[in-house]
Order: structure tokens, then sequence, then C-alpha cells
């Protein structure tokens, strides 16, 4: 069944049985629990949280999933789960444990072949990994971004750079093998000789997957508001760029696919969760803030805990922002994910999901990119240049904007 076959209801209500019914292929599950709110994340979360308020957490997110389970809810029936947060790590072991039995008891778990879960450095150790890999999480990911301490400090990253390789090693002790690293890169403050001693000090983990990601300044927080106040300056536009094509440069001859912008990996070790995003496909997002896509429709719970606790409490999502996009949205969408992966937009799948053209719907911007030489065109489809790597994000807002019906006249 295609895209096009699940065309959303156009109706500004919502509700699980509005949705269609065909299965959801993700699960994201949002912990937004934190010991320090790190100074450039606007991800939501929450400090100083006792054990039994978390815990307490867990029966809410809980009876979320049970929502889901009625009988006129599309499945969740994941290929793929991603714990994210907030730290996930900081939930106790117990808590923990319990928040996953539960979900495998309330929800059809059989197809997953991945499971991640996000761990902070900081709060890494042997028997909380063990217990992940028993109750069946395949893969972890680690928040290294700098093993520059002066770094660290200007991200308010409350661990060591030791922290890291000791967590990787506990987790391998622990059983798994699928294992990812974050790094951030354009930091205030930062060299290409810190960074590059970074990359040495990921590479020499080899762990399978490794992020990079460049440093943005989201409102309202307090690395935009120090920017804003002048009290740190961005990095130049020119080396951050430098930085970018280093790392490309640098995982790539280590044996790194850039399978995604910011995403390498080995043969084999792509993250499917986020693939899934890629590809515009179905999710279920439970947690405070988490976001959904459901076929055609959008949304996200409500930002704050006690919101997102009396929605569910009342048997109703606690959802905020919803949004049934029209096909052409849908399109637009699915181009712009599509052109941050490596393999691009192949003609002959749009054509099958969507039933059009791309070399029609989107011809402007592939006759003008390819002139500049920022798309790299064949007759399977495009795809990003090196140079055009660089400036994806105003790449990708052409296609979408391409996609809207006023703009093809």
């Amino acid at each position: 069944m295609t895209p096009v076959d699940l065309l959303a209801p156009q109706s500004s209500s919502f509700a699980l049985n509005q949705l269609p019914r065909a299965p959801l292929d993700g699960l994201y599950v949002h912990i937004p629990f934190c010991f320090h709110k790190c100074h450039y994340c606007d991800f939501y979360s929450i400090t100083n949280q006792s054990p039994q308020r978390m815990d307490g957490f867990v029966d809410t997110l809980l009876r979320e999933a049970e929502l889901w389970t009625h009988s006129d809810a599309p499945a969740i029936r994941p290929r793929t789960i991603f714990f994210g947060g907030g730290t996930p790590s900081l939930l106790p072991i117990n808590s923990m444990r319990r928040l996953l039995i539960g979900l495998r008891d309330r929800l059809d778990l059989s197809q997953v072949d991945e499971w991640t879960c996000e761990i902070n450095p900081a709060t890494a150790d042997y028997d909380y990994c063990l217990m992940l890999r028993e109750q069946g999480v395949t893969r972890l990911s680690f928040g290294g971004q700098s093993f520059d301490r002066g770094e660290l400090t200007t991200l308010e990253r409350h661990h060591d750079p030791e922290d890291v390789p000791r967590s990787i090693e506990l987790a391998r002790r622990a059983g798994f093998s699928r294992l990812n690293v974050d790094l951030i890169f354009a930091i205030p403050g930062q060299t290409m000789a810190t960074w590059n001693q970074s990359l040495d000090a990921v590479l020499s983990l080899r762990t399978p997957h490794i992020s990079c990601y460049a440093l943005t300044y989201e409102p309202n927080t307090p690395l935009f508001v120090k920017r804003q106040q002048g009290k740190i300056q961005p990095m130049d536009e020119s080396l951050e760029l430098e930085m970018l094509s280093e790392t490309r440069r640098r995982l790539g001859s280590a044996g790194y696919r850039a399978y995604e912008i910011s995403n390498f990996a080995v043969p084999g070790e792509q993250c499917r969760h986020n693939l899934l995003y890629w590809a515009g496909g179905s999710y279920a997002g439970l947690g405070p803030s988490a976001s959904s896509h459901a076929h055609g429709w959008r949304w996200k719970n409500k930002p704050h805990l006690l919101d997102w606790e009396r929605g569910i409490n009342s048997g109703a999502p606690a959802a905020l922002d919803v949004e049934c996009l029209s096909v052409e949205q849908r399109i637009g969408e699915y181009a712009m994910l599509r052109l941050r992966l490596d393999v691009g937009i192949d003609y002959a799948e749009f054509s099958a999901c969507w039933g059009c053209d791309a070399r029609i719907v989107f011809a402007d911007p592939i006759a003008r990119f390819g002139r500049q030489g920022l798309l790299i065109a064949d007759d399977r489809g495009i795809r990003l240049s090196d140079s055009g790597v660089r400036l994806a994000d105003a790449i990708a807002a052409e296609f979408l904007t391409a996609a809207r019906p006023s703009s093809r006249g």
C-alpha cells in the first residue's frame, strides 16, 4: 500500500480512530529526565526528579501505549524503536526494566529488528547496559559531543572525555556491538586541531556508527541567549564548512559511508530508525513532546510533563500542532528528507510512491542546481554533490517549495 493510498481525512479535529488503519513501522519514546540541562539543547527535559516521580512517569507512559491498543486505532507494529531524551539512562534501572517489559506486554514487538537507547557517558554502568541487552535493546547511542574539556564546558556537558571510551568498553562487555557516538563541531572556540583530536579519539573506539552534527543555536537555549548578548561568538562559516569537509574525508578514509549528511556508518550499520524518518515513514511517539507521523497525520505531544500526564490520564492523546498534510506537502517533505541521504531521490521509487514523475515535479530546482554543480542527476535519480552537501538545507527548501501547486503554475 502506497502513501497515496493512505490519504488522511481532510479534518482539523483529531483522534486515534481517525487515522488510517495501516500499522506504524516505528516507535519513539521520549524520556525527559536530565541531571543537568546542556546549554545548546532545545529538547524537552526536566531536572531534579525523584526516583518515585520517574517511576510514576513509567506508569503514564504505559497507559499512553495502551491508548494505541484499542481496536479503532492503528496498530503500532514497529520494526524500529528509539529511546531518546532527556537522558533515558537516568531512569532508575528497575523503572527502565518495567518500562521495557510493559511495552512488550502491550504492543506487538515481534517485528523489531533495531532497538536503540541513548546513553549519557556520565551515567553509563555495566549492570544497566546488561539489563538493556537482556530486555531486547540492540543498539546504544552515546552523547560524546567532544573529547576536549574546554569544549565540553562551553556546551555545559557534565562528563569527562574519559567517560566515552569507558562507556563503550562496558557496553561491549554487556553484549552490544551496535554502538554510536555523537560529536558536535562548530563549537565556539573550537579549532581544526581540536576537532581533529576528537575525530582521532572517536575513530580509535571503532564504533560502527558515528554522528557528527554542526552546532545550531536554537531559540530560548542558554547558548542562543549568550550569542544574542555577545558573550560568545559563533564560528566563522568558512571554518565550519572546512570542518564538515574534513569530517567527510577522514571518516570516509576510515571506511565510514556518509549515508546521511550528519551520519556515518560502516556497511550494514546505518541507523534504521532514522532511515525510517528520512524515508517519510510512519511512527508513533510516546512521552511528553514526542512527535508522531501516521500516514499524512502529524502531531506532537504536549511538551510539559504535567500537561502530558493530564491528557493521557483523561484517556486521550495529549496532542498539539495536529496537521493533516496535503499530498503536495507530503511529496515536498519526502523530497526534502530524501535529499539528506547519499542515495537521494530515486525516480522509480518516487513514481511508485506518489504516482508522479519527480523530473516533472522538481524540474526547476533539478535544472538550476544541476547547472550550479550542486546536484548530480542520472537516469536513476538525483542526489547532492559534495558541494551541494554544504548547502543542503537551502536546496531542500527549494524542493519543498517546488512541490506546491502554485509554484508549478
